[in-house]
């Protein structure tokens, strides 16, 4: 048993290789011109990708625990408040750092290395299991040249939790559906956001029990138990921050005091608007754009019919992501996990001409290169 799951992975582990490899190249390239600007401007390349913005409260967590409040200078109702942050990723770097000596920012940036290479593994699964090889090595390029695409190699929880989900949804697809719940677990243990691939295994045992309904056929109680696996992870923290904080709410209200709350997408209208007639930061912009780009792409998917789990995942991503006010400039971090919304631009590129679809990389390389080392080496905008 354990000998056939291994030669499974194998196999599965060959077939992906070439969509590794050109995802390796793709981040190598990434970080290569950032580390040569960060250089040429006097600045440390491991503290930019290691130690910046949220990397610090994660790798401060990491070495410390829990415990650090800090309120604003400038706005006294804010209060930055760490049990914001989801303990999955903090506290796998502790546990490592406590037996490989190499300092928790190094183990923090390993293991988010080794996160992003498990996501795009899965990543080319499910597109390579949809729709083909083709489409599946496109899919993976699509996720590695996205214009914020160097979060996929910072010590973020984006990468963990981006490779936690992308396993379950193809434990989904491939009705695992015991492996599918404990990994959208574990999802939910790594970011606010992690709920929606608790969100997609229920919908895919919704979907199961339908068709074995339709069928005639009985009900397969590991995709219930799945399914009921598939929130522990969230709803475990978020009930632990309420009875440290001693109110139910307690999460939310922290989340409060950061400015971030859930208005449905009402700041978010406003922010577009503020851009339309008062010019702003760069990146600003840019994160209006890849919103309104991920609303596209979503309405695509609908018509493109991609199964219903991978929609519902995308749909709650876009919620959270779009609803939540406050942090716009990171809304596209929020929606970098929902790849499955790359899957039209993935299709279209496959079937592309090769001199279209070198012009299209080629195109998008330049970009992703240009603005990752512009988010952190010349824009003052949190990420």
């Amino acid at each position: 048993m354990v000998r056939t799951t291994v030669e499974r992975a194998k196999a599965s582990l060959r077939r992906a290789a070439p969509a590794l490899w050109i995802y390796a190249a793709v981040r190598g390239c990434g970080l290569l011109a950032l580390w040569a600007y960060a250089w040429y401007q006097g600045s440390h390349p491991r503290n930019l990708i290691g130690l910046g913005w949220d990397a610090r409260w994660y790798n401060r967590i990491a070495e410390y625990g829990y415990g650090t409040i800090i309120p604003a200078a400038d706005q006294h109702q804010i209060i930055y408040n760490d049990l914001s942050f989801f303990p999955l990723y903090p506290e796998t770097v502790r546990l490592i750092s406590a037996v490989v000596p190499i300092g928790a920012v190094n183990v923090a940036l390993l293991v988010a290395w080794v996160a992003t290479l498990l996501s795009a593994w899965a990543i080319y699964l499910i597109g390579a299991r949809l729709y083909g090889h083709r489409v599946g090595i496109a899919l993976v390029l699509l996720y590695a040249l996205l214009p914020s695409a160097v979060i996929q190699t910072m010590a973020y929880t984006e990468p963990v939790m981006t490779a936690f989900a992308a396993w379950s949804l193809y434990a989904v697809l491939t009705r695992r559906w015991l492996w599918a719940g404990s990994l959208a677990a574990l999802a939910g243990l790594s970011r606010p956001n992690g709920c929606a691939v608790a969100a997609a295994v229920c919908v895919g045992m919704l979907v199961d029990a339908w068709r074995r309904r339709n069928a005639g056929r009985g009900q397969n109680w590991r995709a219930w138990v799945g399914a009921l696996i598939s929130p522990l992870g969230w709803f475990g923290y978020v009930l632990w921050v309420g009875y440290e904080t001693g109110t139910p709410t307690g999460y939310f209200k922290i989340q409060a005091g950061w400015g971030s709350k859930f208005d449905f997408g009402l700041s978010a209208a406003r922010f577009f608007k503020h851009l339309v007639s008062h010019p702003d930061y760069f990146a600003y912009y840019v994160a209006a754009f890849i919103v309104a780009a991920f609303v596209i792409l979503f309405a695509l998917c609908i018509t493109d019919r991609i199964p219903l789990t991978l929609l519902a995942y995308c749909a709650v991503l876009l919620l959270i992501g779009i609803g939540g006010a406050g942090f716009f400039n990171s809304k596209p971090r929020f929606l970098m996990p929902a790849f499955p919304l790359l899957i039209p631009a993935a299709i279209a590129l496959a079937r592309a001409r090769p001199r279209t679809a070198w012009v299209a990389v080629i195109s998008l390389a330049g970009f992703s290169f240009f603005y990752g080392t512009y988010l952190l080496t010349i824009s003052r905008i949190a990420i």
